[in-house]
């Protein structure tokens, strides 16, 4: 049985125009600004919040990377 693909966006193009690394460096960014010490604490709120939204998306692509790669071993596997 075939594990279900991750449901990450509404359309899978969109998906495939999501880059990971641009995701991580996004994330660092966010990062940084937490870093700071003068940042407000509803800077730093809102900062962790978009920071996280973008590890979260990072996240979903790997699993959708993993997926694709399982299914291709299991089309060579058949």
């Amino acid at each position: 049985m075939a594990k279900k693909k991750v449901e990450d966006l509404d359309n899978t193009n969109e998906l495939e125009n999501i880059n990971f690394e641009d995701k991580i460096v996004e994330a660092k960014k966010y990062l940084d600004k937490l870093i700071d010490p003068e940042i407000t604490l509803s800077g730093s709120v809102e900062a962790y919040k978009k920071g996280m939204a973008e590890i979260e998306m990072a996240q979903k692509l790997l699993d959708n990377a993993k997926f694709e790669y399982e299914e291709i071993l299991n089309k060579e596997n058949c």
